[in-house]
């Protein structure tokens, strides 16, 4: 069992049992770690105590975040920046496929690929002469997670290289540390007009705040589109680096995640924490 399989067997318990407050000894003996060997472990994930994480996991917390979201999210989008006074952290440029590159298939590319561990699990992800192109969360079948992103470029030359890809992993989830500092990054992506505007304005959510689906499809000009923004978000292939995660529902209930309702709540609890990773 790795880091995060151990964490998110402790998140399935405080979802099971928050109101309860549960004990550092429940949350240690659910993990199979001694108390002292959990405090460290966790702390070490998360970046705070298990007492403070387990307050961000409440829903009481998430509907806060989100009736304040619609002013953040307003003010950042303004400002073209993912929070007040605050670059996002991976500086992410989202580039778009031509027709010419998505009729082609990627032929004539060469993209690296690779498994790598990260804070929330197995990561699958991939690099184009264009950019980052695929990174997605692995928990079973690693095979058919590889020919399923095969397909978003099927006449490219595919390379695997796990120590590549593990080297580009720890870059995506490092520590933001000074602003000079932070990764910046080049993203390709291949989706519709629509999509592409709805992938952007989710780079400017900031880390650690949450948004709805409904202001979202106000922040994109389409205001009665709360239905086609959830397919937009459904449909992004690079995770964390677009946040998709930071997306929720109106009523302050999380919802779906591509890549699992438990993942996205470890994800928003370790950014409201102030978890290293953002």
């Amino acid at each position: 069992m790795n880091d995060y399989e151990r964490m998110a067997r402790v998140i399935r318990y405080l979802d099971e049992h928050q109101e309860g407050q549960p004990r550092l000894s429940a949350l240690a003996r659910e993990a199979g770690l001694s108390e002292f060997h959990f405090h460290r472990l966790f702390s070490a994930w998360a970046g705070t105590t298990p007492k403070n994480f387990l307050r961000c996991l409440t829903f009481a917390r998430a509907r806060s975040r989100l009736r304040r979201g619609g002013n953040i999210l307003d003010s950042a989008l303004d400002a073209g920046l993912s929070g007040p006074g605050r670059l996002h952290d991976l500086c992410v440029r989202l580039e778009a496929a031509s027709p010419g590159e998505i009729k082609s298939g990627g032929a004539g590319w060469t993209i690296s690929a690779g498994f790598g561990p990260s804070p929330f699990g197995r990561c699958l992800v991939a690099q184009s002469p264009r950019g980052v192109c695929h990174l997605s969360f692995v928990d079973a079948n690693p095979r058919a997670a590889w020919n399923e992103m095969k397909e978003l470029w099927p006449n490219a030359r595919w390379e695997r290289d796990d120590a590549a890809a593990g080297k580009l992993l720890r870059r995506v989830f490092r520590p933001g540390g000074q602003s000079g500092s932070r990764p910046k990054w080049t993203a390709l992506v291949k989706g519709t007009a629509f999509q592409l505007r709805v992938w952007r304005a989710l780079l400017r959510i900031p880390a650690g705040q949450l948004c709805s689906y409904g202001r979202l499809a106000a922040a994109v000009g389409a205001p009665a589109g709360a239905r086609a923004v959830g397919s937009a978000v459904g449909r992004n292939e690079l995770a964390w680096l677009i946040p998709c995660h930071r997306v929720i529902r109106e009523t302050g209930v999380l919802g779906d995640y591509r890549w699992g309702a438990e993942r996205k709540r470890a994800m928003i609890a370790w950014e409201a924490a102030g978890g290293r990773a953002s």
